[in-house]
């Protein structure tokens, strides 16, 4: 099969070494890829948000199967395009890609078949919001409706901060993403990414894992797009995998179906675990970044054959082969992130490193430079591996984060604590 992969960060780079590792990969393009995806597959210069574009080029190149990794081309309807063609891909539909594009939408949703899941309100002007936080008080979570590249969630300290935070919402720092905001009851609990793929009828849980979304150690600073992950998650149970999906994820994807908007691609569930009870904090409609890496780490070469048979309507016959092991992914970003950071910085010692089932360096923010592997991005590097147990896995890590000369980048040193 030839396979187009959509996306150039780290999720994506996970997802085409796990393609790579399948025999019915013949030809593989990554558009537009970065320095680490250049060396395992073609990488190509593509709009990926735009339809018609990626639709022609998959004829050009006879591409039979398409990934969609990030969250923009799905809300801008790429799947659909993909799929009035007659060209099979992994992904939802725009309509049902607004469970992530609008978590409006998905309050919506869960309160249409009784999820448990955080209270909540909408607000389309900053003046209601307001008087609604100086009514309710702290704690409270303030969240732009829309698209905000994983930033668009803030957790305020103080009423001044809540405030700060609806002037800026309001006031475009977050775009269009801003102009409806939802107000959140503060969930207390762990929290747990649940995974499952769903082919628009059967749904198949295909992992757990648990990402660090502050930028500091002790889980301190501003929000990151995640920091972390390991996988699997101890907190995610098998009793709370059952009830998330019988009161959760199996009830809203027939709701979705019963609406007209199928969902097909994969759930990524974000859980607050709390009482012995699942509640739903909100979902994204692709893999999530870092905890794609973790979960491709395990699945490895099958995971194209689950995307497949997802992609085809024949989830019911599936199931995944789990190894009994744990994934550790430590992201190294550039100094500054999640604020201002600079960008060119080269980065040494990449390619002493192991590259193989268990240890994987994955690029999520590199550019190459005249044959040098420079950092373009804020999160700019997954170090990623395996081991029979989670100790083991975080010990690998760190022993190539160590080893990598970049003294531009930082990380955090504590990735995996919560299970440890």
């Amino acid at each position: 099969m030839n396979i187009l992969v959509l996306g150039g960060g780290g999720r994506e780079h996970a997802l085409a070494w796990a393609i790579k590792q399948n025999p019915k990969c013949d030809r593989l393009i990554v558009a537009p890829g970065n320095a680490g995806i250049a060396q395992i597959a073609e990488c190509a210069d593509l709009n990926a948000e735009n339809g018609a574009l990626v639709v022609r080029f998959c004829e050009e190149n006879a591409v039979d199967f398409v990934v969609i990794g990030p969250e923009a081309p799905l809300a801008a309807g790429v799947a659909d395009a993909l799929r009035a063609a007659g060209i099979a891909c992994f992904g939802p539909s725009a309509a049902a890609a607004r469970l992530e594009a609008s978590k409006a939408f998905t309050k919506e949703i869960c309160d249409a078949v009784g999820a448990p899941t955080a209270g909540w309100a909408r607000f389309d002007t900053a003046a209601e919001a307001r008087a609604y936080i100086t009514d309710k008080g702290l704690p409270l979570v303030i969240k732009a409706d829309g698209l905000a590249a994983g930033k668009g969630v803030i957790i305020p300290e103080t009423l001044d901060e809540a405030l700060d935070a609806i002037k800026a919402m309001f006031g475009g720092n977050f775009d269009a993403a801003g102009s409806t905001v939802v107000i959140e009851e503060f969930m207390t609990g762990e929290e747990a990414s649940f995974f499952v793929l769903v082919d628009g009828e059967t749904c198949l849980p295909i992992g757990t894992a648990q990402d660090h979304k502050r930028v500091g150690d002790g889980d301190t600073g501003p929000n990151t797009g995640g920091m972390g992950a390991y996988s699997p998650a101890p907190v995610l149970t098998e009793a709370l995998q059952e009830q998330a999906m019988a009161q959760i994820i199996r009830p809203m994807m027939a709701e979705m179906a019963r609406r007209g908007m199928p969902f097909q691609g994969v759930l990524y569930a974000g859980l607050m675990i709390d009482n012995g009870q699942a509640r739903l904090v909100e979902y994204n409609v692709r893999y999530g970044d870092p905890e794609c890496q973790v979960l491709m780490m395990r699945l490895g070469a099958q995971a194209l054959d689950l995307m497949l048979a997802c992609a085809e309507g024949r989830l019911a016959g599936c199931k995944v082969n789990w190894a009994d092991d744990h994934a550790l992914c430590v992201v190294m970003a550039a100094k500054g992130y999640p604020g201002a950071y600079k960008k060119g910085a080269e980065i040494r010692g990449l390619e002493l490193l192991p590259a193989d089932s268990r240890n994987m360096v994955f690029h999520a923010g590199t550019r190459l430079d005249q044959g040098r592997v420079v950092a373009n991005g804020g999160r700019v590097l997954n170090v990623t591996a395996r081991g029979d147990s989670l100790q083991e896995a975080q010990t690998r890590a760190y022993a190539m984060v160590d080893a990598i000369d970049w003294p531009e980048g930082f990380c955090r040193r504590d990735i995996g604590w919560r299970a440890l």
